[in-house]
C-alpha cells in the first residue's frame, strides 16, 4: 500500500478524514489490477470492517466517477477500493482498451481476493457497486462469486444489449450484421498493419451536429470536468476503442440468470431522465428478490457520474449496504 494525497487528482474529492493508497494485486491470470483504497482515519486498522468495491464507467478509468463514490462512501463507514479495469488505466493488459467481459468481471473478484485476505477487512461484507458499463459486470460477476454479499448499480449500461440492440432496441439485426461483417474486414487490416483502429467513439471536439447522447458524454469526458488521461496514454485515445473489441460485446448476456443472484440484495440506480433507464429496468425486471429499483429525479446519465451537490445517490448507497453489511 502506498499512501497518496488526492490533491494529485482533480476529478474527484477526499475528506479530510480519509486516507487514500494506491494498491496491486493480482487477479488469476497473473496480471495486475490497480486501484485506489480509502480508510477512514477513525477506523481501528486491528478491526474488521465492512468494503465496498467499486468499478468505473466503461471506457472510463478509477480517476472518473468511481474515485467519487469510493471516497464518499469511505466517509460514510466502509473500507472502499475503486479500481482500474484490466486493459484500462494503471491495470495491466496490452494492447490499451481492449474489450474483453469476461475479464472485466474477473477483476471484480480479484478485488474481492485482495481485500478479504486484509486484516481490517470483513470478509463475509464485502459489497460491489458498478457505474455505467461496471454495472453489467458486477452482475456478470456476483453470479459466479457469493462473496460479493450486496450489490449495486449506478446508471447501469448492459453493454452487451447495446451493442446487439442500440439505444431503446433500435438498431435492427441486419444492422448489427453490418456492423459485424465491417469488424471482421477490419481485423485483416489491423492483423497486416499491427495497428488498432480506433472509431473516434468520442470527439475531442463536438461536432455541430452532435446527437444529444454524445454531447452529453462530451461534457465529462472532454472537459475539465472528468477529463483524466492516464500515463502513457493521450486525450485522443481516452475513451476510445476499435469496433473489432466492441463487437465482442454481441456475446455478453449479463442478465442471463441473474435470479441466481437471490437471495443476495440487488439496488439498480438510475436517473429519471437518464436514456440508459432502460437496462436498470431489464436488469429489475428479470432479478428475484429481494431487489429495489431507485430512480434519481431530474437526473440523466452522467449526472449520477459525479454531481456530488444533490444528484449523487450517497444516501442511498449507505443506507442500503449498512443494511446488507453488517
Amino acid at each position: 500500500m502506498e499512501k497518496v494525497s488526492a490533491k494529485d487528482f482533480t476529478t474527484f474529492k477526499v475528506s479530510d478524514n480519509v486516507e487514500m493508497y494506491r494498491v496491486s494485486f493480482k487477479n488469476q491470470y497473473n496480471m495486475k489490477v490497480v486501484g485506489h483504497l480509502f480508510i477512514s482515519r477513525d477506523f481501528e486498522k486491528q478491526q474488521k470492517h465492512p468494503a465496498v468495491i467499486v468499478g468505473h464507467p466503461m471506457g472510463a478509468v478509477k480517476e472518473q466517477s468511481a474515485d467519487v463514490y469510493a471516497s464518499a462512501l469511505a466517509e460514510r463507514g466502509f473500507i472502499t477500493m475503486a479500481i482500474d479495469q484490466m486493459y484500462w488505466g494503471e491495470s495491466d493488459g496490452e494492447p490499451k482498451n481492449a474489450i474483453l467481459p469476461d475479464m472485466f468481471s474477473e477483476s471484480f473478484s480479484a478485488a474481492v481476493d485482495f481485500l478479504g485476505t486484509r486484516p481490517f477487512v470483513d470478509r463475509d461484507n464485502i459489497g460491489i457497486l458498478g457505474i455505467c458499463g461496471s454495472g453489467g459486470f458486477v452482475v456478470s460477476a456476483a453470479k459466479i462469486d457469493p462473496r460479493m454479499k450486496a450489490i449495486a448499480t449506478i446508471s447501469m449500461y448492459d453493454m452487451g444489449a447495446v451493442t446487439r440492440n442500440g439505444y431503446g432496441k433500435t438498431r435492427s439485426v441486419e444492422q448489427r450484421k453490418e456492423l459485424i461483417a465491417k469488424a471482421a474486414e477490419q481485423r485483416y487490416e489491423e492483423y497486416t498493419t499491427g495497428k488498432q483502429i480506433f472509431m473516434n467513439y468520442l470527439p475531442i471536439e463536438l461536432p455541430k451536429d452532435a446527437d444529444s447522447i454524445t454531447a452529453m458524454y462530451h461534457s465529462f469526458y472532454r472537459t475539465e470536468r472528468g477529463i483524466h488521461i492516464p500515463k502513457g496514454r493521450t486525450l485522443e485515445t481516452t475513451q476510445n476503442r476499435t469496433l473489432v473489441g466492441e463487437m465482442k460485446f454481441n456475446n455478453f448476456y449479463p442478465f442471463n440468470d441473474i435470479e441466481t443472484i437471490s437471495p443476495r440484495p440487488m439496488l439498480f440506480i438510475a436517473g429519471d431522465k437518464a436514456h440508459s433507464r432502460e437496462f436498470s429496468e431489464d436488469a429489475y425486471q428479470k432479478a428475484a428478490q429481494p431487489k429495489e429499483l431507485f430512480y434519481v429525479k431530474d437526473a440523466n446519465h452522467i449526472d449520477l457520474y459525479d454531481n456530488v451537490t444533490g444528484k449523487a445517490p450517497f444516501d442511498k448507497l449507505e443506507a442500503f449496504f449498512k443494511q446488507y453489511l453488517k
